[in-house]
């Protein structure tokens, strides 16, 4: 086994991929797997960000994504259990092995083998100066909140940069907003508002939905990648 700095154990969720990308088929590995978690107390969400619970959406980096991956050889079925933080960084990879030549029962044994490796979970408590970061986010999303209450929509254009691509932010209404790109005539990305403050509900110009928050005055979408995954995507207000 493989660790890097922080453990398994530091967390309390771990997202599971609704699909194995290196498997012809899941041979029963995600559910093993997922039983396995909740019974060292952990809990298993899905790639889908729309579904984690709020204190995950509000807090992405509170979960491991992990994987099952097909590290099989000529003779022997291999699997790698490998975690990642929120920045994409291998917090720990597992390996298991079985001398089973059938797949399935084969796959599964090999699985086995990397769970005595695992943990239970003893999520650690977050850093003194994360919580002051979103104290001060918190009291200054409260105070835009009453403004906005009090007043009409602001229809101040604002624009953003990710440094590939410029774009203005449209003001809806109270709970919705969309950056829109000059050159398109559709919205890159449209807003609205969830019931966690500065988070929302993020559909984008291909159709494909995910979250995106504020942080520091900037708009973070958390960008769809292959295999259920997702990138930080930074669009700085200039």
């Amino acid at each position: 086994m493989f660790a890097f700095g922080q453990k398994v154990s530091d967390y309390k969720y771990i997202s599971l991929p609704s699909k194995l990308e290196t498997f012809k088929e899941d041979f029963g590995l995600n559910n093993l797997l997922t039983k396995t978690l909740r019974s060292k107390n952990y809990t298993v969400i899905p790639s889908d960000k729309l579904q984690w619970p709020a204190e995950a959406q509000s807090n992405p980096c509170n979960v491991l994504m992990a994987d099952i991956i097909n590290d099989s050889g000529f003779l022997r079925n291999k699997v790698l259990v490998q975690f990642k933080d929120c920045n994409d960084k291998v917090v720990s990879s597992i390996k298991g092995a079985s001398n089973i030549k059938e797949y399935k029962e084969g796959y599964q044994d090999a699985l086995k083998q990397t769970f005595v490796s695992i943990s239970p979970a003893n999520p650690t408590a977050q850093p003194a100066s994360q919580v002051k970061v979103q104290e001060t986010v918190t009291a200054n999303s409260t105070q835009v909140v009453t403004n906005s209450s009090s007043s009409s929509v602001d229809n101040t254009a604002l624009k953003f940069s990710n440094g590939k691509m410029d774009l203005q932010k449209i003001q809806i209404d109270n709970s919705q907003f969309i950056l829109v790109n000059s050159n398109s005539s559709s919205p890159f990305a449209t807003f609205k508002a969830t019931t966690k403050s500065d988070v929302f509900r993020v559909k984008l110009q291909n159709g494909e939905s995910t979250l995106g928050y504020y942080e520091n005055g900037n708009i973070i979408i958390e960008m769809p990648l292959s295999g259920g995954e997702y990138g930080k995507e930074i669009f700085y207000k200039k």
